[in-house]
């Protein structure tokens, strides 16, 4: 066995390639073995230079491949004729067929399976390469000479060349096109006489060619490994083994390009598998159940798990996987349904496919069309005193447990009657023994088509045994399901193990559940013998059933499914959807949720505390396993981060959630408005542009361009702008043009309404109606807010998109940006202030400063320049408002800030705290402890007492950003503090106002934590 070295080139579905596997010789036939040993000895004659041998080179060659003789003399007679016969020969010879004895299909004089000739003639007219010359008479012609044009035809079926459509030479007519395709190939001389009879010499350079091609390996055949790995078995019987790039699609046709023995091959494989690929289709023939099929075969477990599905509004109860798991049949809880001829979504989420090598995660819409009536699918006597009843669907309870839909052998009948959701009713009544027919009318299925009536047959037998027990199956360490040979009407009690550990007891046709919902009546972790007392069928015979058990853990984590970002009312909801139900303590503390902005800091928000941690407690709705978090009301206009971990499923033994971080857009998930609207004088008119915050649509009953949607407001009373619909031009994708001639102008109000954005969603006002008012500002987009959000960050807020930016346009008071990011609605500019000595103060606010530009090349999208400027009374310019910047900046203990030195009591020291800004503390009466009890102070891991906390107020030696701690050490500590003690001097309490800034927001002091070496802080 050879380990053969190949090198593959690199392209789009190949990346590697090692050795080549040797197989067991086969036997080849003595001519093809004769040649490729004779090709052997002479390779440096056929390659290399082949475009440089003369003809005699060439005929040396063949010779010695014995497919072709010279002369009696052993001459090579290049400039003699050639006939028939001796192509024949030449071209079996050459490509290596195998001539066939025995045969003589043509009807030449003297020609039978004796001619030295006719094996090669037989085997050369079978592969197609020959043809006779005479086809109604059956005549061949061996002796007859070949013309140029001829031996063309046969070097074009032998190498399979492609034959032009057209082409234009002396030819015969018929020959044209195979003439044309040998010259381009360089076999044959251009502008010759190509009626003429072919010489030898000629037959040799194209006997050559048909030999060399067919000397180069070919691919025998080729195997998948797996969608990334094919082996090629080569005609010589090497293996090549090609990985792939990409991996191939399955069932699909796919060209590999590989290099073998120094050529490019490319062949085209198949990826054939049995394994799901794709959702083939889903299908909702009624309206309680939705059948998802897939392309191949799908993991019964994952395929099988209701909660990788979800429609909106809708839970369902079950989702069955068919015998070959090719699709998956859910069944909707009985108080939701679909409706009839209705277009829905169908998410489906972490099905996996049989070898797991593809999970869907996808969302497909569907539409429900029922349109045929339930029947009556099975009916089965169960003993004398009841009939089970099987629909074909689901049927509606109501009409269902109706006695008088039933009629037995064509009487009414007063029978108790027990329902099983979906589909299945039981009808308690005596019954004679023998054959019966039953009757059914009126019951419905979900869509209110009633079933048609007609009889069906079913036979009564006595029946004296108690129902039998087929098998368990357990859920977890709190739910057994006991399936019985037939249904069962009652159960009187059911425990695990001891009688004491009762379970809740519901039965559904054959099967039996127990649940143990309290946990200290849960299933032992190895065998548990469950008792079931007085199982009763419908016979009434009864008896004590028990079966045993081997409880499976539930070890499966939750994950989540899916997550989307809403405003709602105001507020950004988070909406987490889960695969399975969550403990609720888990889903409810707040810890197990941190918000970030988009560059990875904290999002200290409305919604958040400093943390990122949200306020208000998130809920869990345990109908569709779905976690709602509150971020509050002013998330900026950018992406954010969420990230959720410690949460808990139900299980037993709880399964805690790996991390998870999903991906917030809270500009996506703002609520559609008007951004803006300007006016531009035009013609006779003018053109009002109405901005929105999304995209609109563009078709439908929402279509922004619809010109009977704007008007212009004039107090109660209003106006339509436009006077026809060419009035209306959507000239972006959230902005349109409205031509008008009324008198609109800064200040005005207009009105939009019922316009929708891109997903045919209607724009919402914040009162929740349809309609949209603004007023008409000026043509420049505005500055709406500036916050100083860190020493290093003020965010600007415009009302319009900018496009194009150059940070160095503007001014922080007198501190120049060092650089910049935007919103991804580019209508939030974040200015960044780094390194020594460029950041801003801490208290911006305070210190009044403004927002300006001093330059104006930063432009919005309609090339309007940004101009903020302060109030210049002597050349009558007005300040552009919103420059103030506004403090949304914590206070903090500066670098070093912490200095302790004693006091003159003996064991009492002062703690002087310096922060990077002017400080309030007259909130602190408000807390329990007052300042005192909001900090921690210890010394060589002794609490120490905190006596006083003294600000500005309390002390003059004090500034406005200081407080002095007063404290008295432990007794433990010997009334000093040695330099080499480590001091440990704490802030939590960030979460009280108790001390804030003096900014209007009132930020609170960030939590701090000092642990040196006294000698470093003294």
């Amino acid at each position: 066995m050879s380990n053969t070295s190949y090198s593959i080139k690199r392209n789009s579905h190949v990346i590697d390639n090692q050795g080549g596997e040797k197989k067991v010789m086969k036997k080849i036939l003595s001519v093809a073995l004769s040649t490729a040993m004779a090709f052997s000895m002479f390779a440096s004659v056929a390659f290399g230079a082949d475009a440089n041998l003369t003809p005699q080179q060439k005929f040396d060659v063949l010779k010695q491949a014995n497919i072709m003789d010279g002369m009696p003399d052993g001459s090579s007679a290049l400039e003699k004729t050639l006939t028939r016969a001796e192509l024949a020969k030449i071209i079996v010879k050459s490509i290596g067929l195998e001539p066939i004895t025995g045969v003589a299909t043509y009807k030449d004089k003297n020609y039978t399976v004796n001619h030295w000739a006719a094996p090669f003639i037989e085997a050369a007219t079978q592969a197609g390469i020959l043809n006779g010359k005479d086809e109604a008479k059956q005549l061949f012609d061996p002796s007859g000479n070949v013309t140029v044009q001829e031996l063309a035809k046969v070097l074009v079926a032998a190498l399979k060349l492609d034959v032009p459509a057209e082409a234009n030479n002396s030819a015969s007519e018929w020959a044209k096109g195979y003439v044309a395709a040998a010259v381009k190939e360089g076999f044959l001389p251009e502008g010759i006489n190509y009626q003429a009879n072919a010489t030898r010499s000629q037959a040799i350079v194209a006997a050559y060619a048909i030999y060399e091609a067919n000397q180069v390996p070919t691919v025998a055949s080729y195997k998948v490994v797996d969608p990334k790995n094919v082996e090629f078995t080569m005609s010589d019987s090497e293996v090549v083994k090609v990985a792939l790039e990409t991996a191939l699609e399955a069932n699909k046709e796919t060209e590999v390009k590989f290099t073998y023995q120094d050529r490019e091959y490319t062949h085209k494989v198949t990826y054939v598998t049995t394994v799901a690929q794709t959702v083939q289709s889903v299908k909702a023939d009624n309206l309680k159940q939705i059948v998802v099929t897939f392309d191949g075969t799908v993991d019964p477990v994952s395929a099988g798990l209701e909660s990788n599905y979800s429609v909106a509004d809708r839970t369902f109860k079950s989702a069955t996987v068919s015998e070959d798991n090719t699709s998956v049949t859910l069944l909707f809880d009985e108080a939701h349904s679909l409706t009839n001829q209705k277009e829905f979504e169908l998410s489906i989420n972490n099905v996996k496919n049989t070898d797991s090598t593809k999970t869907f995660t996808q969302k497909v819409k569907f539409t429900p069309v029922d349109v045929t009536t339930p029947t009556v699918k099975e009916v089965v006597g169960l003993g004398t005193k009841a009939v089970k009843i099987k629909f074909s669907e689901p049927v509606q309870r109501a009409e269902a447990v109706k006695s008088a839909n039933y009629k037995i052998d064509g009487k009414a009948i007063g029978a108790s009657i027990v329902y099983s959701y979906p589909d299945t009713v039981i009808l308690s009544t005596n019954l004679t023994e023998g054959d019966h027919k039953i009757s059914v009318s009126n019951v419905a299925d979900a869509s209110g088509l009633k079933i048609v009536p007609v009889d069906y047959d079913f036979t009564a037998t006595v029946d004296t045994a108690a129902p039998e027990v087929v098998g368990a199956t357990s859920k977890d360490l709190r739910e057994v399901t006991v399936e019985f040979n037939e249904p069962i009407k009652a159960v009187n009690s059911a425990y695990a193990n001891v009688s004491g550990n009762t379970g809740i007891i519901e039965i559904n046709d054959n099967k039996v559940t127990v649940k143990f919902t309290d946990d200290k009546k849960a299933l032992n972790y190895s065998e548990n013998t469950i008792y079931l007392k007085g199982v009763r069928d419908y016979s009434d015979n009864s008896a004590d059933r028990e079966v045993k058990v081997n409880p499976t853990l539930d070890t499966v984590r939750p994950e989540v499914l899916s997550y989307e970002l809403k405003n709602e009312n105001g507020n950004y909801i988070a909406k987490v959807k889960f695969s399975e139900a969550l403990k609720t303590s888990t889903v409810e503390d707040r810890t197990n949720y941190v918000l970030k902005d988009s560059e990875g800091k904290v999002a200290d928000k409305a919604g958040t505390d400093a943390k990122g941690n949200p306020i208000e407690k998130p809920s869990f709705d345990v109908k569709n396993n779905t976690v709602t978090i509150n971020l509050g009301n002013d998330l900026d206009n950018k992406s954010y981060t969420l990230t959720i971990s410690g949460l808990q499923d139900t299980a037993y033994v709880p399964n805690s959630m790996l991390p998870y971080t999903i991906d917030l857009d809270a500009a996506k998930a703002q609520v559609g408005a008007i951004s803006r609207a300007w006016v531009e004088p035009y013609s006779d008119g003018r053109y009002v542009y109405i901005e929105f915050n999304k995209p609109v649509a563009t078709s439908g009953v929402g279509d922004a361009s619809d010109y009977a949607k704007y008007f212009l407001v004039n107090g109660t009373s209003e106006e339509r702008l436009a006077a026809e619909s060419g009035d209306v031009t959507i000239i972006s994708s959230d902005t349109v043009r409205i031509f008008t001639k009324k008198s609109v102008g800064t200040g005005s109000t207009i009105r939009a309404n019922y316009v929708a954005n891109a997903d045919g969603n209607y724009f919402v006002s914040t009162t929740g109606g349809y309609v949209l008012e603004t007023v008409v500002k000026d043509q420049a987009i505005a500055l709406s807010k500036a916050t100083a959000t860190s020493t290093k960050e003020v965010k600007l807020e415009f009302d319009g998109k900018l496009n194009y930016i150059d940070y160095t346009d503007f001014r922080v008071g007198t501190y120049t940006p060092t650089s910049y990011t935007v919103s991804s609605d580019y209508k939030t500019l974040y200015l960044k202030f780094e390194g020594s000595g460029r950041e801003l103060p801490a208290d911006a606010e305070t210190k009044g400063l403004k927002v300006t530009t001093v330059r104006h090349t930063t432009q919005d999208v309609y090339g309007n320049a940004v101009k903020l400027v302060v109030a210049d009374p002597a050349n009558n310019v007005p300040q552009t408002p919103n420059i103030n910047v506004v403090d949304d900046v914590a206070p903090e203990l500066i670098e070093n800030g912490l200095v302790i030195k004693p006091s003159a009591t003996t064991a009492v020291y002062e703690a002087t705290l310096t922060f990077t800004e002017a400080i309030d503390v007259s909130n602190a009466g408000n807390y329990a402890y007052g300042l005192e009890g909001l900090f921690e102070v210890k010394v060589k891991d002794k609490a120490a007492t905190i006596s006083n906390v003294y600000s500005a107020a309390d002390d003059s030696t004090l500034g406005a950003n200081q407080l002095k701690v007063v404290f008295a050490l432990h007794a433990d500590n010997n009334n000093t503090i040695a330099l080499t003690d480590q001091v440990l001097f704490k802030y939590t309490a960030d979460y009280s106002k108790a001390i804030t800034d003096i900014s209007n927001a009132r930020k609170t002091l960030s939590k701090f934590e000092v642990n040196e070496l006294y000698d470093y802080i003294n």
